[in-house]
Protein backbone atom coordinates (compact mmCIF):
# COMPACT_ATOMS: atom_id res chain seq x y z
CA UNK A 1 0.00 0.00 0.00
CA UNK A 2 1.06 3.29 -0.80
CA UNK A 3 0.00 6.36 1.39
CA UNK A 4 0.76 10.02 1.05
CA UNK A 5 -0.45 12.31 3.56
CA UNK A 6 -0.34 16.23 2.99
CA UNK A 7 2.64 16.35 1.07
CA UNK A 8 4.26 19.71 -0.06
CA UNK A 9 7.33 19.36 -1.95
CA UNK A 10 9.02 23.00 -3.38
CA UNK A 11 11.21 22.92 -6.55
CA UNK A 12 11.99 26.47 -7.32
CA UNK A 13 8.83 28.22 -8.62
CA UNK A 14 6.91 25.11 -8.54
CA UNK A 15 5.62 23.09 -5.79
CA UNK A 16 3.35 20.21 -4.82
CA UNK A 17 0.62 21.55 -2.75
CA UNK A 18 -1.53 19.55 0.06
CA UNK A 19 -1.52 16.39 -1.57
CA UNK A 20 -2.92 12.72 0.08
CA UNK A 21 -4.05 9.58 -1.18
CA UNK A 22 -3.86 6.20 -1.38
CA UNK A 23 -3.15 3.44 -3.26
CA UNK A 24 -4.48 -0.28 -1.67
CA UNK A 25 -2.49 -3.00 -2.35
CA UNK A 26 -2.59 -4.77 -5.11
CA UNK A 27 -4.01 -1.88 -7.03
CA UNK A 28 -2.71 -0.46 -9.93
CA UNK A 29 -3.01 3.00 -9.84
CA UNK A 30 -2.84 5.64 -13.19
CA UNK A 31 -1.68 9.28 -12.80
CA UNK A 32 -2.28 11.80 -15.41
CA UNK A 33 -1.54 15.37 -15.87
CA UNK A 34 -0.28 18.53 -17.84
CA UNK A 35 3.39 18.36 -18.41
CA UNK A 36 5.40 20.35 -15.96
CA UNK A 37 2.13 19.31 -13.18
CA UNK A 38 4.69 17.79 -10.97
CA UNK A 39 3.57 14.34 -11.59
CA UNK A 40 7.65 13.52 -11.60
CA UNK A 41 8.28 15.14 -8.86
CA UNK A 42 5.64 13.25 -7.03
CA UNK A 43 7.14 10.21 -7.63
CA UNK A 44 10.71 10.95 -7.13
CA UNK A 45 9.49 11.88 -3.79
CA UNK A 46 7.78 8.88 -2.93
CA UNK A 47 11.19 7.18 -4.01
CA UNK A 48 13.09 9.47 -1.43
CA UNK A 49 15.34 11.25 -4.97
CA UNK A 50 13.38 14.73 -3.93
CA UNK A 51 13.06 16.01 -0.46
CA UNK A 52 9.72 16.31 1.17
CA UNK A 53 8.89 19.81 2.79
CA UNK A 54 6.66 18.51 4.63
CA UNK A 55 3.76 15.55 4.94
CA UNK A 56 4.09 11.89 5.14
CA UNK A 57 4.93 8.99 3.15
CA UNK A 58 4.02 5.66 3.99
CA UNK A 59 4.34 2.20 2.50
CA UNK A 60 2.47 -0.69 4.00
CA UNK A 61 2.10 1.14 6.98
CA UNK A 62 5.40 2.94 7.96
CA UNK A 63 6.37 6.12 7.98
CA UNK A 64 9.32 6.34 5.23
CA UNK A 65 9.38 9.78 4.69
CA UNK A 66 13.12 10.07 5.77
CA UNK A 67 14.37 7.27 4.72
CA UNK A 68 16.96 6.88 1.81
CA UNK A 69 15.55 5.67 -1.20
CA UNK A 70 17.79 2.33 -1.34
CA UNK A 71 15.56 1.31 2.32
CA UNK A 72 11.91 1.67 0.86
CA UNK A 73 12.16 -1.28 -1.18
CA UNK A 74 10.51 0.49 -4.14
CA UNK A 75 11.23 -1.03 -7.49
CA UNK A 76 11.33 2.52 -9.95
CA UNK A 77 11.19 2.82 -13.79
CA UNK A 78 12.35 6.51 -15.08
CA UNK A 79 11.11 7.88 -18.44
CA UNK A 80 14.63 7.06 -19.68
CA UNK A 81 14.81 3.65 -18.49
CA UNK A 82 18.24 4.51 -16.92
CA UNK A 83 20.11 1.51 -18.37
CA UNK A 84 23.78 1.03 -17.76
CA UNK A 85 25.62 0.66 -20.86
CA UNK A 86 28.27 -1.76 -19.91
CA UNK A 87 25.90 -4.18 -18.48
CA UNK A 88 24.67 -6.83 -20.24
CA UNK A 89 20.71 -7.95 -19.65
CA UNK A 90 21.41 -10.51 -17.07
CA UNK A 91 23.82 -8.77 -15.33
CA UNK A 92 20.99 -5.57 -15.46
CA UNK A 93 18.33 -8.46 -13.89
CA UNK A 94 21.22 -9.59 -11.09
CA UNK A 95 22.09 -5.73 -10.15
CA UNK A 96 19.39 -5.54 -7.65
CA UNK A 97 19.73 -8.46 -5.75
CA UNK A 98 23.76 -8.16 -5.50
CA UNK A 99 22.85 -5.16 -3.87
CA UNK A 100 21.30 -6.81 -1.43
CA UNK A 101 23.75 -9.57 -0.84
CA UNK A 102 21.11 -12.49 -2.08
CA UNK A 103 23.25 -15.59 -2.96
CA UNK A 104 24.45 -16.36 -6.19
CA UNK A 105 22.29 -19.32 -6.63
CA UNK A 106 19.03 -17.69 -6.30
CA UNK A 107 20.24 -14.78 -7.92
CA UNK A 108 20.41 -17.16 -11.16
CA UNK A 109 17.12 -18.60 -10.46
CA UNK A 110 15.60 -15.40 -10.04
CA UNK A 111 17.35 -13.76 -13.43
CA UNK A 112 16.45 -17.18 -15.27
CA UNK A 113 12.65 -17.10 -14.00
CA UNK A 114 11.83 -13.71 -14.80
CA UNK A 115 13.74 -13.23 -17.93
CA UNK A 116 11.15 -16.54 -19.09
CA UNK A 117 8.17 -14.48 -17.71
CA UNK A 118 9.57 -11.27 -19.51
CA UNK A 119 10.30 -13.39 -22.78
CA UNK A 120 13.46 -11.88 -22.46
CA UNK A 121 15.73 -15.58 -22.13
CA UNK A 122 16.94 -15.52 -25.56
CA UNK A 123 19.00 -11.90 -24.78
CA UNK A 124 20.11 -12.92 -21.70
CA UNK A 125 24.01 -12.12 -22.88
CA UNK A 126 23.07 -9.33 -25.07
CA UNK A 127 24.14 -5.77 -24.58
CA UNK A 128 21.94 -2.89 -23.47
CA UNK A 129 23.10 -1.02 -27.29
CA UNK A 130 22.16 -4.13 -28.86
CA UNK A 131 18.44 -3.97 -27.93
CA UNK A 132 15.15 -2.35 -29.04
CA UNK A 133 13.24 -0.25 -27.45
CA UNK A 134 10.49 -2.71 -26.48
CA UNK A 135 13.46 -5.27 -25.73
CA UNK A 136 15.11 -2.34 -23.39
CA UNK A 137 11.54 -1.45 -21.80
CA UNK A 138 11.55 -5.19 -20.66
CA UNK A 139 14.90 -5.37 -19.39
CA UNK A 140 13.94 -1.81 -17.26
CA UNK A 141 10.77 -3.67 -16.17
CA UNK A 142 12.69 -6.44 -15.22
CA UNK A 143 15.44 -4.79 -12.73
CA UNK A 144 12.71 -3.30 -11.14
CA UNK A 145 10.56 -6.21 -10.13
CA UNK A 146 13.31 -8.93 -9.65
CA UNK A 147 13.89 -8.15 -5.65
CA UNK A 148 10.29 -8.34 -5.24
CA UNK A 149 9.74 -4.85 -4.30
CA UNK A 150 6.78 -3.84 -2.02
CA UNK A 151 5.98 -1.11 -4.65
CA UNK A 152 6.08 -0.39 -8.33
CA UNK A 153 6.60 3.26 -9.98
CA UNK A 154 6.80 3.67 -13.45
CA UNK A 155 7.23 6.76 -15.43
CA UNK A 156 6.24 7.16 -18.77
CA UNK A 157 7.85 3.94 -19.69
CA UNK A 158 6.16 3.47 -23.07
CA UNK A 159 5.74 6.64 -24.02
CA UNK A 160 8.21 6.05 -26.74
CA UNK A 161 7.39 2.68 -28.46
CA UNK A 162 5.27 2.11 -31.01
CA UNK A 163 1.32 1.42 -30.80
CA UNK A 164 2.11 -2.18 -31.22
CA UNK A 165 4.83 -3.10 -29.34
CA UNK A 166 2.93 -0.54 -26.10
CA UNK A 167 -0.13 -2.73 -26.12
CA UNK A 168 2.00 -6.01 -25.60
CA UNK A 169 3.90 -3.98 -23.05
CA UNK A 170 0.05 -2.90 -21.35
CA UNK A 171 -0.30 -6.75 -21.25
CA UNK A 172 2.99 -7.36 -19.97
CA UNK A 173 3.14 -4.96 -16.99
CA UNK A 174 -0.60 -5.70 -16.13
CA UNK A 175 -0.24 -9.99 -15.94
CA UNK A 176 2.64 -9.20 -13.76
CA UNK A 177 1.71 -6.60 -11.49
CA UNK A 178 -1.54 -8.92 -10.94
CA UNK A 179 0.73 -12.40 -10.53
CA UNK A 180 2.89 -10.87 -8.06
CA UNK A 181 0.39 -9.06 -6.27
CA UNK A 182 2.43 -5.39 -6.57
CA UNK A 183 0.82 -2.25 -5.62
CA UNK A 184 1.87 -0.02 -8.93
CA UNK A 185 1.40 3.69 -9.53
CA UNK A 186 2.21 4.45 -13.19
CA UNK A 187 2.62 8.24 -14.85
CA UNK A 188 1.15 8.49 -18.55
CA UNK A 189 -0.38 11.22 -20.77
CA UNK A 190 -2.00 8.45 -22.32
CA UNK A 191 -5.94 8.13 -22.08
CA UNK A 192 -5.62 4.56 -23.39
CA UNK A 193 -3.18 3.27 -21.54
CA UNK A 194 -5.15 4.65 -18.24
CA UNK A 195 -8.56 2.63 -19.77
CA UNK A 196 -6.40 -0.52 -20.36
CA UNK A 197 -4.14 -1.21 -16.64
CA UNK A 198 -5.78 1.46 -14.13
CA UNK A 199 -7.46 0.31 -10.76
CA UNK A 200 -7.64 4.05 -9.63
CA UNK A 201 -6.90 7.05 -11.52
CA UNK A 202 -5.53 10.40 -10.31
CA UNK A 203 -5.19 14.16 -12.24
CA UNK A 204 -2.48 16.24 -11.31
CA UNK A 205 -2.22 19.65 -11.96
CA UNK A 206 -0.79 22.65 -11.38
CA UNK A 207 0.31 20.93 -8.36
CA UNK A 208 -3.14 19.92 -6.88
CA UNK A 209 -4.56 15.86 -7.29
CA UNK A 210 -7.74 15.16 -7.31
CA UNK A 211 -9.10 11.37 -8.16
CA UNK A 212 -10.67 10.50 -11.05
CA UNK A 213 -13.55 7.57 -11.78
CA UNK A 214 -12.22 5.00 -14.63
CA UNK A 215 -14.16 6.83 -17.25
CA UNK A 216 -11.70 10.22 -16.48
CA UNK A 217 -14.31 12.21 -14.58
CA UNK A 218 -13.71 13.51 -11.06
CA UNK A 219 -15.16 11.62 -8.12
CA UNK A 220 -16.68 14.16 -5.78
CA UNK A 221 -15.69 14.30 -2.15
Amino acid sequence: MIEVRNLNVRQGQFSVRDVSFTIEAGEYAILMGTTGGGKTTLLESICGLRQVHSGKILLDGVDVTTWLPGDRGLGYVPQDLALFPHLNVSEHLAFALKLRKVPRREIRQRVDELSKLLGIEHLIDRTIKRLSGGESQRVALGRALVFRPRALLLDEPFSALDQETRSEMHTLVRRLTRDFGITTLHVTHSEEEALALADRRFLLKHGNLTELNLQGLPIES
